[in-house]
């Protein structure tokens, strides 16, 4: 049995994807169920999905597919739809030069923020991935606009637990707040240290400071 909240998403969902044939983005969401965030979205739509109520498409960047309504509900053929419009590249299945990896939210490039779960997949160009596991952020600050990260670009990291000095990073501290900035190993202490001369470089005992990833490219739309 649903909740109201995921009953209600999964209702409005259908019904846009009955009048156009594309699903609401995250926001439309949102603003629908009256929620604060996104990571709301998220969950119900998992729970949705544990459910067997909806799927994500695999192998297909920003797309879902209803399995069911709800009783009572009048069913419908499922149609595979797009979540979100922004256009980062050609659709995956259109160019297969591209790769799907998770998006992870919005980090803050000033101020740590909490960790952040992941909402969707997004494409990337295969030339900018190397080995290993891959994730994806959107910038929210201004804090590393020297090194030519601006507030809204969309940065791509490969999976890591050490990097050297001088690369830039995503940090978590005391398993709470995750970062971007750049890292220098000092003694038994961590220094991350923003690209950005109005804000100020924090040094952290090293236990404090785990390493989530490397940065290795950025997407930036005009």
């Amino acid at each position: 049995m649903l909740t109201k909240k995921q009953r209600d998403l999964l209702l409005f969902i259908h019904e846009r994807l009955q009048e156009n044939g594309v699903a609401p983005s995250f926001d439309e969401m949102k603003d629908a169920l009256n929620l604060k965030s996104k990571s709301g979205i998220h969950r119900l739509i998992g729970a949705l999905e544990e459910r067997q109520f909806l799927r994500r498409l695999p192998n297909r960047a920003r797309a879902l597919e209803i399995l069911r309504l709800p009783d009572n509900e009048e069913n419908s053929t499922p149609v595979p739809v797009n979540i979100f419009t922004p256009d980062f590249g050609a659709k995956p299945e259109e160019n297969p030069g591209t790769v799907d990896i998770p998006l992870h939210g919005r980090i803050a490039a000033g101020t740590p923020i909490e960790a952040l779960e992941q909402f969707e997949n997004i494409p990337v160009p295969v030339s900018m991935i190397g080995s290993g596991s891959h994730y994806a952020l959107e910038i929210d600050g201004d804090s590393m606009r020297e090194a030519g990260i601006l507030d809204g670009d969309t940065i791509v990291v490969q999976r890591c637990d050490a990097a050297e000095n001088g690369a830039i990073v995503v940090a978590l501290i005391d398993e709470q707040e995750a970062t971007l900035k750049t890292l220098y190993k000092k003694g038994p202490d961590v220094t991350l240290e923003p690209s950005n001369t109005d804000f100020q470089s924090q040094t952290y005992p090293a236990d404090r400071v785990r390493i989530q990833g490397r940065l290795i490219g950025l997407l930036r739309q005009y």
